[in-house]
């Protein structure tokens, strides 16, 4: 049986119904009564429902209801790896450790939902709804200020004037929330207002949907994208369980709208932290034209310990990574900070000897490489 017709038996509704995006928001899952229709909730879990909602709200489109319900009848194991990036967990409770804005971001807005961290680029954070809401969503301190702020028109022409006054600023990420969950026309609106800046010389997208709800990415909505071009997109895969047929063609259509496609995805405990893992879904996001962009080690955020592992380890998995797949599959390993991104690498540089360098290779064997060549 095909995922989408195992889709849309689950949820009573005809195919092409399950297909429309505005359908998967205007049925979005919202609580624990209706969450409880598909899925039997393990104790923690239904604690979890009773009392976190007020911390932070869940929400789970029926596609990736649908898509955890499938994988727990192929692979109960590795459902793990989507339940629990969305339902919500009675440990959430117990971090003492997590901040709600780990990044700094209420300082760094000029105005109000503009980013301003880097010299050049800004964040532009029009979009307050998602088709999925993340457990380890770094903006969760956001999740009471939805309705006001989604795509609203006065916040977009504030933060358009910013940015058109800051001619430093050559690149604008737009972000959220997600700012695929808009209208194509509101979509098409913002990109106009931000086209028109002479100094604006690149355009970025940030969102989910292509994990979450593939059905918004439309040929209508490739139209508007390519309007704007240069037009770059990340999306956020985090385990190759997310990639079914549904989100390969709309990862397809996106491509093949002339959009190059990055792939930013968060080390998580049970969803992505091992060898395998990670090459399973790096290999297939290249396979789709997507290339891996960023794995980032978790932030700091309240109610995320659990999901948190050493930061070692995604050292040891991208070591483990280079020589066994592509360059082009192997993402760059990053702790974001208030300041920025700061890489992590494994250090194959051993030491000096005189004006040689001693390095460790991909099967931890040790060479040494001259420093400099005379030319004379």
């Amino acid at each position: 049986m095909s995922f989408t017709q195992f889709a849309s038996q689950m949820f009573g509704v005809d195919k092409s119904k399950f297909k429309s995006w505005l359908w998967q928001m205007n049925n979005q899952i919202r609580d624990k009564k209706s969450c409880e229709k598909y899925f039997k909730l393990s104790p923690d879990e239904q604690e979890g429902f009773d009392k976190l909602n007020e911390i932070f709200n869940f929400g789970c489109s029926p596609y990736y209801a649908a898509l955890i319900k499938k994988v727990e009848k192929e692979s109960p194991k590795r459902a793990k790896s989507l339940r629990s990036q969305v339902l919500p967990h009675i440990q959430e409770a117990f971090d003492n450790e997590g901040v709600k804005d780990p990044l700094d971001e209420v300082l760094h807005s000029p105005v109000k939902e503009v980013v301003h961290l880097y010299p050049d680029r800004v964040a532009f954070c029009v979009a307050m709804l998602c088709s999925v809401y993340c457990r380890f969503c770094y903006r969760k301190r956001r999740d009471d200020e939805h309705i006001g702020l989604h795509y609203n028109r006065k916040i977009i022409a504030n933060g358009v004037k910013y940015i058109a006054e800051t001619p430093a600023i050559k690149d604008v990420l737009i972000t959220g929330g997600d700012p695929f969950v808009a209208s194509d026309e509101a979509i098409d609106y913002l990109l106009s207002q931000l086209r028109a800046i002479p100094h604006v010389e690149i355009i970025r997208f940030g969102t989910r949907v292509p994990v979450t709800m593939p059905y918004r990415i439309t040929d209508d909505l490739c139209s508007v994208l390519k309007k704007y071009h240069p037009i770059w997109l990340n999306t956020h895969f985090n385990c190759v369980e997310e990639l079914t047929d549904d989100a390969c063609s709309s990862l397809k259509l996106l491509a093949d709208a002339g959009i190059p496609i990055g792939n930013q995805s968060v080390l998580l405990k049970d969803v992505n932290d091992s060898y395998d893992a990670m090459k399973a879904l790096c290999s297939k996001l290249i396979v789709n034209r997507v290339r891996p962009y960023y794995l980032f080690y978790p932030h700091l955020i309240a109610g995320t310990k659990h999901l948190r592992v050493p930061y070692k380890l995604g050292l040891d998995i991208i070591r483990k990574l280079r020589g066994k797949i592509s360059g082009y599959a192997i993402p760059t390993y990053v702790i974001d900070t208030p300041s920025g991104k700061v890489p992590l690498y494994h250090n194959h540089i051993l030491g000096e000897d005189k004006e040689d360098l001693l390095l460790e290779d991909l099967n931890q064997e040790i060479w040494r490489e001259k420093k400099a060549l005379k030319l004379s």
